[in-house]
């Protein structure tokens, strides 16, 4: 183990005491960096020499291209050391977005995070919160001050509320020990740094297996919801899927897998929330999860099935068209191998936004109950047939499920690069990750690129 020392130069306040230790360990089977942020106690607040201690250690992280995991447990900012504890964290935070894509960058929350380190959270990969962590900007007194409304430090930034409605948890776990668990659970399917690949998983299970278990989740009625993790579980390697961020938008899922001993990471729609509907979490979701894997060079497999954006006037105040936009920025953006698999419906600006094949992805997959147009057969004969009478609009409808509403006219334009069979569908996988593996595609030469926010 290393210890990083303490950043020269930097004084704390007299009385004031420096809590803050980094040191390489091994966790999970690899080299990370940890550092361990705690105050001296209930109103301690954390010094200039905390602050330093974990810039030092996120830049020391960043230049021997090891992942960093930060164990976060404070008050806020030292009041007795004045603005010099304000700029410490200013400077962590520049540390920690240089760091940003180049290695991977987990925290876990095992007490209170309040104040200006709070942000810290937001600069993470990814965020694991303990059972007794809690973290918000503005406390609940500042709240009740400024609103009129009492609420309690759990419901205004515990661990659930930032599971279920800021979706700045990730995972959760009951201690801090199993949470350094669920981080290194993720780190086994993250390389290193940014120079490398994932190393191979160990892996046994066929890759011809027959996944009869995802061919049957879906159902016989075109509406009638699935879990799609059903899915994604058949496909990958024994089964196991770690999903991030479950609980947010749960109208979309993220996580990682593997295939035939490869990590990847999988975006999908879930019919089980607001029938598969993207929303603006869900875009959010969506986008922060395909940055994460194109970071890190995971190949993204996108299992599709939505009938559209969610309609909504709230929605469209409150910026539906750009949130919907982060995601198509990210697919559009993305330089690693892109696989698409529609398993029913996709239709619309969905479609587009979803990894379409004209967005840039490799390999667009379909199964032969997928339907993909502009939009459905109810909704296209309303707009067409206005005049017609009920009778006339349900032939029509029919009619244009059977002209539209199959894969193989897409197919047909270039839309779709191959129909396969829902059994075959982890042989196919395999294939085309194996086929993708050399992909390489060259940096654009610019500062930076504009994404909407």
């Amino acid at each position: 183990m290393t210890t990083i020392p303490l950043r020269a130069g930097v004084a704390d306040a007299p009385g004031s005491t420096s809590t803050t230790t980094a040191q390489f360990m091994d966790l999970g089977g690899r080299r990370v960096m940890v550092a361990r942020v705690a105050d001296a106690g209930e109103r301690a607040g954390l010094t200039p020499n905390d602050a330093a201690t974990l810039e030092a250690a996120v830049r020391t992280a960043r230049e021997q291209r090891h992942p960093f995991v930060g164990v976060l447990a404070s008050n806020g900012v030292s009041v007795a050391d004045g603005l010099a504890s304000v700029d410490g964290w200013g400077r962590v935070a520049k540390e920690l977005v240089r760091a940003s894509g180049v290695i991977p960058l987990l925290f876990v929350a095992s007490g209170p995070v309040v104040s200006g380190p709070a942000l810290l959270l937001g600069l993470a990969d990814i965020s694991v919160f303990t059972a007794s962590a809690y973290a918000f900007v503005s406390g609940p007194l500042m709240v009740e001050s400024f609103t009129g409304v009492p609420i309690s430090t759990d419901e205004l930034g515990g661990a659930s509320a930032h599971s279920r409605f800021s979706g700045v948890a990730a995972l959760l776990a009951d201690d801090e020990e199993s949470a350094l668990e669920l981080v290194g659970d993720v780190l086994q399917y993250l390389p290193d740094h940014v120079d490398v690949l994932p190393e191979p998983m160990p892996c046994d299970d066929p890759i011809d297996r027959d996944t009869s278990d995802a061919a049957a989740a879906i159902p016989a009625h075109p509406t009638g919801s699935y879990d799609v993790r059903t899915v994604i579980r058949d496909v990958a390697d024994d089964g196991e899927f770690l999903e991030i961020r479950a609980a947010w938008a749960p109208n979309m899922v993220t996580g990682f897998c593997s295939v035939g001993g490869q990590s990847i990471g999988v975006v999908a729609n879930q019919t089980q929330a607001l029938a598969g509907s993207i929303d603006i979490p869900a875009s959010q979701k969506g986008a922060r999860f395909v940055a994460l894997c194109d970071a890190f060079n995971l190949p993204l497999l996108t299992m599709v099935d939505t009938s559209g954006f969610l309609p909504g006037k709230d929605l469209e105040w409150r910026g539906m068209i750009r949130h919907g936009a982060q995601l198509a920025f990210a697919y559009a953006r993305a330089t690693v191998p892109r696989i698409g698999l529609i398993l029913r419906k996709s239709y619309g600006g969905a479609y587009i936004v979803m990894d379409s094949r004209f967005m840039g992805n490799d390999l667009m997959l379909a199964w032969p109950s997928a339907e993909v147009a502009v939009m459905g057969a109810k909704g296209a004969v309303e707009i067409l047939h206005r005049g017609a009478s009920v009778d006339e609009r349900a032939q029509l409808e029919l009619e244009y499920e059977q002209r539209f509403l199959t894969p193989y006219p897409t197919a047909e334009r270039g839309s779709i690069s191959a129909v396969v069979e829902p059994n075959d569908t982890r042989r196919e996988l395999a294939a085309a990750l194996d086929l993708l593996a050399t992909k390489r595609e060259p940096l654009r030469h610019r500062r930076h690129d504009n994404s909407p926010l």
